[in-house]
């Protein structure tokens, strides 16, 4: 079962790898995409249609998987993203790209989603916390490989490649899913809310189109940019009225009359707005102003990743240890519209040092930002909310990036023909060399005089950092916004988010029996254990070693225990078991029956205090959740975490059977 376990989560991690890297691994190849297909002015939709319809899927396949089975929905899932890579790969004009991008994204949410929802399946809720590191860390890895592996296969294959490369490593995953994920079957009946999800799209998709075409394909007063404000407000109306009476609403109307919820749904929304309109354009700004090549463009944003990935686990591990987490947020907006100003500043003769320096910047403001703000709504809701209230705050970064992209996009098209213009003012040049071919195809350039190639490439270093000026009042409204945050105590169960949710464009739609479990997910760490079991030993008034505690809990649960045998088949080594076996023989709280021990009347009633010290500890873990009306669920989740911290789960040797102690003969006293 282990083995199969792991096969499994390889192959999960497999399709998770796909959807994660397609956020980013566009990014670098899109200047060669727009000199191959055309169509400057439509680069940003490239991202936004993957972005918008894996936001939209999100919530549809986390219930639909629910209802039907996950496995079948994730090979489904797969399935949908090949055909859509591989549509992607052979477009042969921008529509056709756009369009079949969309259809990879709504695979990709599926992916996203199902994939760490079949974990909780598979494994208990203990082991969680290892495996969801090892999600995290994909996420992490993909924000470093998408732009590097852009560059690698426009550069010496082609920007096709971007997207073939997905069907090998696909049908891989699509194998081994259906070879070896075996998952209980536990459907649950849910009324899908598949008019608030449509709505809640078309309303975003209007919105989007509004930013991007307003201003540029359509003046803003035009029928056209008019009719689609209009539309998308007429959709709003609707989608509030559908959610006031839907039975599993996509996104609970209730949750905006707490204010902590609806203040950090703006601030991620500014967050998700600045990452990915920066991400997307500053791949154009290295490889056409500053002339290196999609390779090395990649190369040169790590450091933006770095800051980003180190600012948001320091943030974190502060937030879970001290309790305290406010000054992040005012801290991230901040630091995020510092770095959009200094990426204002880059120019064409701006040094490799420079960049780095800024792009650093830029990462750290996002870091401090991201990873808190999961954590802070996840710390204002109910328990019947926290797991729509995470996928919430997740959404409207999702929409912010949607936004962001097509906004930066609409920007740095604008300019772009003005700078040009002005450039190449009272120039004769041919038509193929005009301010249309140069707005087309950014590889026009190397064609014109010698005298008119820096005015060109200045117009293009212009129109890119002009668009990051814009953005900096937004992440200034943003820092202005958090200082309105009320700082409540942070409840025990709330630890820092896993890279997953910090990184994830996607609203992942988790229960909140699920996001409990990977709060809790901390007691299946060896560390962790033995933090509980010092405060369990603490609370019921004994001193004795952690050890101890959990020797005299198994014994209690199975009536004896044997030290050798123990240690053989746990996690705990012998010389912990040894030392744990002498203190309560000298304590007088357990006796030998020949290899086994067996607990005394005062071993009995140690090992009732430390049972009961242990679920109050749990309980105080799990705050004002755990009041008088607490769900059934998480009563079930504290039993199953009560039984897994005896050991139960560690009891397996190593070659994966599992032992079976009531089975075992044994001589009674008197024999």
């Amino acid at each position: 079962m282990k083995g199969g376990v792991l096969v499994s989560i390889g192959a999960l991690l497999l399709g998770l790898l796909l959807a994660a890297l397609d956020q980013t691994i566009v990014s670098t190849a899109l200047p060669t995409i727009v000199s191959d297909l055309g169509g400057l002015n439509h680069l940003s939709w490239v991202v936004t249609a993957y972005l918008l319809a894996s936001t939209a899927a999100t919530p549809l396949w986390g219930k639909l998987g629910d209802q039907y089975g996950r496995k079948k929905l994730f090979q489904t899932a797969i399935v949908i993203f090949l055909i859509g890579s591989a549509l992607c790969g052979m477009a042969q004009n921008m529509p056709q790209l756009i369009a079949f991008r969309a259809l990879q994204g709504l695979g990709g949410g599926g992916l996203i989603v199902l994939s760490m929802a079949i974990v909780g399946d598979i494994v208990s809720p203990r082991e969680r916390g290892k495996y969801q590191g090892l999600f995290g860390a994909v996420f992490g890895a993909s924000s470093v490989l998408g732009p590097l592996l852009g560059g690698l296969f426009t550069e010496h294959l082609s920007w096709r490649w971007v997207f073939y490369i997905n069907l090998p490593v696909g049908i891989v995953a699509l194998a081994v899913i259906a070879t070896v994920l075996r998952i209980p079957v536990r459907s649950r009946e849910h009324t899908i809310d598949y008019l608030g999800t449509f709505l809640i799209a078309s309303v975003a998709t209007c919105l989007v189109l509004v930013a991007s075409l307003g201003g540029s394909t359509w003046a803003w007063d035009s029928p056209q940019i008019i009719g689609l404000a209009v539309l998308g407000a007429v959709l709003g109306v609707a989608f509030v009225a559908v959610e006031r009476r839907a039975a599993e609403p996509v996104l609970p109307l209730k949750l905006f009359g707490i204010r902590t919820f609806t203040l950090a749904a703006v601030i991620s929304f500014i967050v998700g707005f600045a990452m990915f309109g920066a991400m997307t354009y500053l791949p154009t700004f290295l490889q056409v102003v500053q002339g290196v090549s999609p390779t090395m463009s990649g190369v040169h944003m790590l450091p933006m990743v770095a800051g980003l990935l180190i600012s948001s686990t320091v943030s974190g591990q502060i937030v879970s240890r001290t309790g305290r987490w406010k000054v992040f947020p005012i801290a991230g907006t901040g630091v995020t519209a510092l770095g959009l100003l200094l990426l204002h500043q880059l120019d064409v003769d701006s040094s490799t040092g420079e960049m780095s320096a800024y792009f650093l910047v830029f990462g750290l403001g996002l870091g401090l930002v991201m990873q808190v703000l999961v954590l802070i709504v996840q710390n204002a809701v109910s328990y019947e909310d926290l797991g729509v209230a995470t996928s919430g705050a997740t959404f409207f970064r999702s929409i912010g990036a949607s936004f962001g992209v097509a906004i930066f996009g609409t920007v740095f098209a604008s300019r772009l023909g003005s700078e040009l213009t002005a450039a190449l003012s009272g120039q004769q040049l041919p038509p193929r060399l005009g301010v249309d071919a140069l707005e087309s195809d950014p590889k026009t350039i190397a064609e014109l005089p010698p005298a008119l190639r820096p005015p060109a490439v200045e117009a293009y270093a212009t129109s890119i950092t002009d668009v990051f000026l814009y953005a900096a009042p937004v992440a200034l409204a943003g820092f202005v916004l958090a200082w309105f945050l009320r700082e409540d105590r942070l409840r025990g169960s709330v630890t820092a988010p896993d890279v997953t949710q910090t990184l994830a464009s996607n609203p992942v739609e988790r229960s909140s029996y699920d996001e409990v479990c990977r709060a809790l997910s901390v007691l299946g760490t060896r560390e962790g254990r033995r933090e509980i079991y010092e405060k369990i030993t603490e609370r019921a008034g004994y001193d004795l070693l952690p050890a101890a505690s959990w020797l005299l809990l198994r014994i209690r649960r199975y009536g004896w225990a044997e030290p050798g045998v123990l240690a053989e088949y746990s996690a705990v080594p012998l010389h912990v078991i040894i030392a744990a076996s002498r203190q309560v023989e000298e304590r007088h709280l357990a006796v030998r029956e020949g290899l086994d021990l067996v607990l005394t009347d005062q071993g009995r009633e140690a090992a009732e205090k430390l049972a009961k010290a242990r679920e109050e500890s749990l309980a105080e873990l799990l705050g004002d959740w755990w009041g008088p009306d607490r769900p059934t669920d998480l009563v079930r989740l504290v039993a199953e975490l009560n039984a897994e911290m005896c050991g139960s789960d560690e009891e397996r040797p190593h070659d994966g059977s599992v032992p079976k102690p009531a089975g075992r003969v044994r001589l009674s006293k008197g024999a």
